[in-house]
């Protein structure tokens, strides 16, 4: 059974990247600032697979919504 709280680095496992402290750091900070009009599953720097994830992740309120709002707010910022 999934536990419905999960850790930061495991959304970027699931997301198929490199899930360290430094990769995660290296990849908001060469991504961020996504633009305020551009929805985080359509932002340029996922591929298809990452992007439908997220999309389901936030359309279906699931378990992980939590982690991909807080993606999103860290890719916000500039």
């Amino acid at each position: 059974m999934e536990h419905p709280d999960h850790p930061f680095t495991e959304l970027f496992e699931q997301l198929g990247l490199a899930s360290d402290h430094a990769a995660i750091k290296r990849f908001i900070d060469r991504h961020a600032p996504i633009p305020e009009d551009v929805a985080l599953p359509d932002a340029p720097c996922w591929n298809e697979g990452q992007a439908e994830f997220l999309r389901e992740a936030l359309e279906a309120d699931a378990d992980w919504a939590e982690v991909v709002d807080h993606l999103d707010a860290s890719l916000r910022k500039g």
